[in-house]
């Protein structure tokens, strides 16, 4: 979840001996009452990966019926969140009025822009029953010139993602253009943003793009000579071409676009400008965000360093 941030920046990363690879992030994992967040982005040696400055593995987490969760309303600054399920709901509520379930397949896109304030629950009828979560977040810095756009919100469902195959391997164009296919999700500055399930043996070349990475939710990879585990993000040089062969059934994400140079984050909130972010903080603790309509008593306050 973007406010559940265990640990500021991670510093697990691994040694790789593939030319093609320039670095591989193997995160940082802390369990959250039951609930497994696993952190790639950002690191102390790689802060982004073309415009992607937080990635986020979510789970899978089961709960018991009446257990679930439960994030309070939070604000952000300066980016765009982006929320795809693998399994189960989050039911999304923001500051500008949005009520909006997010089921697998789905892509809800939210605009931070000068700020937004947001909440991810559960509906009744799901804490009810038992349930698992499984999914990925991720945040989209924005270039200079879009960093106080107005907030916005967008939700793309299932069947308004692009599905292709390319050599058997079937493929979802999630945002940015790949593979001949562009998808229909907004974007700031060039952004790719590909999901592939890929069987034993089935191998695939990775779309070029100014800044490129896989991450693997399920199963295991090998590019060349080195083997690219589950829950590892392997960021690859542009000037040659990748290939990768699935060494086992495997779920993956490949993420990148174009850099947008320096951002600054703290918390939730991410701007070019330090000034900006000290803001932002300013006026979460003086309560000069919008409250969320539906979900106005609770929040979460600025953490104490």
């Amino acid at each position: 979840m973007s406010n559940l941030i265990p640990e500021a920046i991670s510093d697990c990363t691994v040694e790789i001996g593939c030319d093609a690879l320039e670095l591989m992030i193997e995160p940082r994992e802390k369990d959250l009452g039951g609930f497994s967040v696993r952190r790639v982005l950002p690191t102390r040696e790689r802060k982004m990966v073309g415009p992607w400055i937080f990635f986020d593995h979510m789970g899978p987490a089961d709960f018991a019926a009446g257990k679930g969760i439960d994030v309070r309303p939070h604000p952000h600054i300066g980016i765009a969140t982006v929320t795809y399920l693998f399994e189960g709901e989050i039911l999304h509520r923001d500051s500008l009025g949005s009520l909006q379930g997010i089921r697998p397949g789905d892509i809800n896109l939210m605009l931070a822009g000068s700020g937004i304030v947001h909440s991810e629950r559960e509906t009744e009828q799901l804490r009810n029953s038992d349930h698992r979560l499984h999914g990925l977040q991720l945040w989209l810095a924005l270039p200079h010139e879009d960093e106080e756009l107005a907030p916005a919100f967008y939700h793309y469902p299932a069947n308004e993602i692009p599905t292709i195959e390319i050599a058997g391997v079937p493929l979802r164009v999630m945002m940015g253009s790949a593979y001949g296919c562009t998808s229909p999700v907004r974007t700031f500055a060039e952004t790719l943003y590909v999901e592939a399930q890929l069987q034993p043996g089935q191998r695939l070349t990775l779309p070029d793009a100014p800044e490129r990475a896989i991450y693997v939710a399920s199963g295991a990879l090998r590019a060349r000579d080195t083997q690219i585990p589950q829950y590892a993000l392997a960021i690859f040089r542009r000037d040659q071409p990748v290939e990768v062969v699935a060494e086992e059934a495997s779920r993956i994400a490949i993420i990148g676009g174009e850099p947008l140079g320096q951002r600054f984050i703290d918390w939730n909130f991410v701007s070019s400008r330090k000034e900006r972010i000290n803001q932002a903080i300013d006026d979460w603790q003086s309560g000069r965000f919008d409250p969320v309509p539906g979900d106005s008593e609770e929040y979460i306050p600025y953490p104490t360093r």
